[in-house]
């Protein structure tokens, strides 16, 4: 004879954590994720709803297949998963899990998630990220982006963390990992104007893209200097 455990009904949704690759989408006016396991090939936004990844179609998480969001109860358990080579540029989630779920011992397979938040880990540098560039891979229309610094992001395709938040939409608070830049997202006129944090960060990265353009110019003001060409003043 089998028992059924009783179903929850808890009072508010349960909070999971989780680790995901930032995406922008081709023409830069989305942001979302994408998983680093089964479902990597769907993206999904900050606020979705679980496909099943085989195509079948009945509503996720049914209980004879692994279709539907997945995530942990235990932030330790997923940052653990970012020392792994492959997830090293991931950021952790914090998630709000939603509809219907089955409980596991470590964590949740869900039909929809809000993610309330998201913390960038350092540049490949090693200094605190300001920004997400290209990470040089990506989905059908959606561009991979990893943590960079200031010094790092040069004329790479990227978004500043206050940006990559506003893009996302519904109240996501993208951080940098060591809570050294907090930028809440803007979805209306009326939302909070961005404090210090956050305009020291923007900073940075226009002055990195700045330096950048600046190096750019001298390179062409030299080439065109040199080969006995005319002088202009």
């Amino acid at each position: 004879m089998r028992f059924r455990l009783p179903a929850e009904r808890p009072t508010e949704p349960p909070t999971g954590y989780k680790i995901a690759h930032p995406v922008l989408s081709q023409d830069g006016t989305r942001a979302g994720f994408t998983g680093v396991s089964l479902g990597g090939a769907l993206p999904y936004a900050v606020l979705d709803d679980a496909a099943c990844v085989y195509g079948r179609r009945h509503r996720p998480p049914a209980r004879l297949c692994d279709c539907g969001f997945h995530c942990v109860h235990d932030r330790g358990a997923a940052e653990a998963m970012l020392c792994t080579a492959e997830h090293r540029t991931a950021l952790l989630l914090e998630v709000s899990v939603l509809g219907a779920y089955i409980r596991f011992e470590r964590g949740f397979r869900y039909a929809r998630q809000r993610v309330r938040s998201a913390t960038a880990g350092p540049c490949a540098c090693g200094a605190t990220a300001v920004a997400l560039g290209d990470a040089g891979w990506g989905r059908p229309g959606w561009r991979a982006l990893a943590p960079v610094c200031g010094g790092c992001v040069r004329g790479r395709t990227s978004v500043s963390l206050v940006g990559f938040a506003r893009l996302a939409g519904h109240g996501v608070r993208v951080v940098a990992r060591g809570g050294d830049i907090g930028v809440p997202a803007a979805e209306s006129a009326g939302a909070v104007e961005p404090g210090v944090p956050e305009l020291v960060a923007e900073a940075a990265l226009l002055q990195a893209r700045l330096d950048w353009f600046q190096s750019q110019l001298a390179r062409l003001g030299e080439r065109g200097g040199g080969g006995g060409g005319v002088e202009r003043d």
